[in-house]
Parts: C-alpha cells; sequence; structure tokens
C-alpha cells in the first residue's frame, strides 16, 4: 500500500462516482489494500467492502470509529469523511456535519483564482448568486420533467409553471441579495406548499428540530446533498468561506449554496413522498441516492459551478452545462 499513489486510487471522476455511505456502529479500517467497516455480530465478526475509488461521501454516525491507515486511503482516493449523529444528521441542530478533506494533492487553481477574481465585487458576486438560483430553477423544471415516479405521485411542473415563471422574473431583476433571498425563500414555502397537499400533509411546518418524518427526512436528505456540494467544491478547490447566497460570515456557507442547486428537485419531494409511504431512513436515503444518479445530480452540480466561477453566465452556456 505504501507504494500507492493518490491518482492509482482516483480511476473515476468525482462528479461520474455512483456511491455515498452512511455507516453506524461499526469499525472502519484497512486490510489487506482495502478499506473495509467491520459489524460484529453474535457469533461472528462481518467484514464489508467500502469501493473507494467510486465513492464520493462517506458519513460516520453513532458508534463508529475509524483507524488513521483507512483514513489515508480514505484521503488518497479523495474520499470526504464527515463525522455527523443519529440518521446522517448531527445529534443538535446548532451543530454543523464536521468534514475532513484530504489534503494529500494539488488542485486545480482556475476555479478559485475565477471565484475570487469576481467575489469581491459586490455587483459581481449578486451576479453570481442570480446564476445560481436560475440554474436551481431550471435543475427543478428539469428533473420534474423527467421523473415518471414524481409524476405518478402526483408532482407535475406543469401546476407550478406559473409560479416558477414568477420567481424566474423575480430572480432576474432583483437588484440586491435581500431580494434574492426573499424570493428564494418565497419559492421554498410553495414548493413545501405543493408537496404537502400532493402528500396529504396538510398543515405541514418546516422545523429543523420537529420529530415527524417528513421533517427528520428533509434533515436527512439535505445533508447528503451537503456531502454532494463539499465534494464537489474541494475537488474544484474553492473554499466554502466565498458564499454567494448564506452570506459572508456563516460557516461553510458556500456549501449550502452548492447544495440548493439539487435540494429542491430531488431531497423536497421525496421526503415527502418517503414519509407518506411510512418509509424507513435506509428506504428514503437509497431513493435519495437513486435520484441522484439518475438525474446526474453531481454532473450538474460541477458543470453550474465551474461556469460561475468562469464568469460565464450566458444562456446558451448554462444551458449546455446543465444537459
Amino acid at each position: 500500500m505504501d507504494d500507492l499513489s493518490p491518482s492509482d486510487l482516483k480511476t473515476i471522476l468525482h462528479s461520474k462516482r455512483a456511491n455515498m455511505y452512511y455507516l453506524e456502529h461499526c469499525r472502519v479500517m484497512q486490510k489487506d489494500g482495502r478499506v473495509l467497516y467491520l459489524a460484529e455480530a453474535k457469533r461472528e465478526n462481518l467484514y464489508f467492502n467500502i469501493p473507494i475509488a467510486n465513492t464520493t461521501v462517506l458519513l460516520l454516525g453513532t458508534g463508529t470509529s475509524i483507524t488513521q491507515a483507512a483514513m489515508r486511503m480514505l484521503s488518497q482516493a479523495g474520499v470526504l469523511v464527515g463525522f455527523c449523529g443519529g440518521g446522517g444528521t448531527p445529534l443538535h441542530m446548532a451543530t454543523e456535519v464536521e468534514w475532513f478533506t484530504p489534503q494529500s494533492e494539488y488542485r486545480p487553481t482556475e476555479y478559485l483564482q475565477g471565484w475570487l477574481s469576481f467575489w469581491f465585487d459586490d455587483q459581481k458576486r449578486l451576479d453570481a448568486a442570480r446564476a445560481f438560483q436560475l440554474a436551481r430553477l431550471s435543475y427543478l423544471k428539469q428533473v420534474r420533467q423527467a421523473s415518471r415516479e414524481l409524476k405518478l405521485e402526483g408532482f407535475d411542473v406543469a401546476e407550478l409553471a406559473g409560479a416558477l415563471d414568477t420567481f424566474v422574473e423575480r430572480t432576474e431583476t432583483a437588484s440586491k441579495p435581500a431580494d434574492l433571498l426573499l424570493t428564494e425563500a418565497q419559492l421554498t414555502k410553495a414548493l413545501y406548499k405543493h408537496a404537502a397537499n400532493r402528500t396529504q400533509k396538510n398543515g405541514f411546518k418546516r422545523q429543523h428540530e420537529a420529530d415527524d418524518l417528513a421533517n427528520r427526512f428533509l434533515n436527512h436528505g439535505n445533508y447528503l446533498a451537503y456531502g454532494l456540494a463539499a465534494s464537489c467544491l474541494w475537488v474544484l478547490g474553492i473554499p466554502h468561506g466565498f458564499a454567494v447566497m448564506h452570506g459572508k460570515t456563516r460557516r461553510g456557507a458556500l456549501v449550502f449554496d452548492a447544495a440548493d442547486l439539487i435540494k429542491d428537485a430531488i431531497v423536497l419531494p421525496w421526503a415527502f413522498v418517503c414519509a407518506k409511504e411510512n418509509a424507513t431512513e435506509q428506504e428514503f436515503r437509497q431513493q435519495v441516492l437513486q435520484a441522484f444518479i439518475e438525474h446526474k445530480a453531481m454532473d450538474f452540480m460541477f458543470n453550474t459551478i465551474k461556469a460561475i466561477a468562469l464568469q460565464d453566465f450566458s444562456e446558451d452556456e448554462m444551458t449546455e452545462q446543465q444537459r
């Protein structure tokens, strides 16, 4: 294993990797040149392989431990490791997931340099925030139109067409960040209301600490999206502090900006559908991860952030990047 270089393990681009893992009550270790996790059974110890070359994020929940050798291999493969509370979310909602980012290689400089070239200019940063929101709305339409399963559950984008057009218009004409934040809040409220009506969750209120299934699944799914966002930003070499929507002082704010690109399209509807079906956390997690793959969420996130970093906000280019 000492003869391996980081590039030997990175055989799959991050934007093409298929796996995210959430583990609890186990020990992660390196054995025979592989990363395994050990689950203790009554009569025997069970070892399971983690395909690190095809993994983006590893979430470690309650009752987990990891060895230094395993962390070294995960770092070489560019896998982000996060320690979190039970169910993939923090035990206390004020506490963020702690991400361990690999530090064993050089990353591209063009995207960070491009990001810094506009970030200190208020107008250009507003333009970038607007591009984020327009891409978010475009992806929402794209997923809702393409997803046969969501259509069967009543999530027809045609019913939201008028509202989405209004939000696009407000986003395009926003003159300050506060206008974008207000439009975003109104959009999210409308999407929650639509999802609640389609799944007979009348009276639903979004509360991060609530214990109903819909709120729990939203928390869980959002942290999966945060994992993808953190992985994408790390690969591109853009620090989390250079946010365009979530303020200049909030820790890890750019992760939230990037995660918002896909949360409304995938996490939100499936949280309500799975809550209606009384699904388990594992079933919900599998459904969301499958939707990430089916709708190429990682590809979309990479392409959108690359375009914004290079300040190419042209409609043709953004549309091409989202395909």
